[in-house]
């Protein structure tokens, strides 16, 4: 019985870190990311450590590649729309 509460704890706790996550910024979560690879990457942990950094640096990637995919739309619209305003600067040049 008492694991189900922690799991149900655990729910719980994983719905609060995404709402975190979405506040995050880039660079915020650029930044926990390095520290969470950097942990992996010097052991020493043991294999439930681990796997939660893990789980966590894969948050914080989701997080950085909707920033990154956010930051993309956006030029990719700024660039379209440059574009239109010089078809029509040439249509009424030409």
């Amino acid at each position: 019985m008492t694991s189900n509460v922690s799991e149900a704890d655990g729910t719980t706790g994983a719905a609060g870190a995404l709402e975190a996550d979405r506040a995050l910024g880039y660079e915020q979560a650029r930044d926990e990311l390095i520290e969470v690879v950097r942990r992996l990457e010097a052991g020493g942990t043991t294999l439930e450590e681990s796997l939660a950094l893990w789980e966590r640096g894969e948050e914080l990637a989701k997080v950085c590649r909707r920033w990154l995919d956010g930051a993309r739309a956006r030029l990719d619209a700024a660039l379209a729309e440059d574009e239109k305003e010089d078809e029509k600067g040439h249509g009424k040049a030409g």
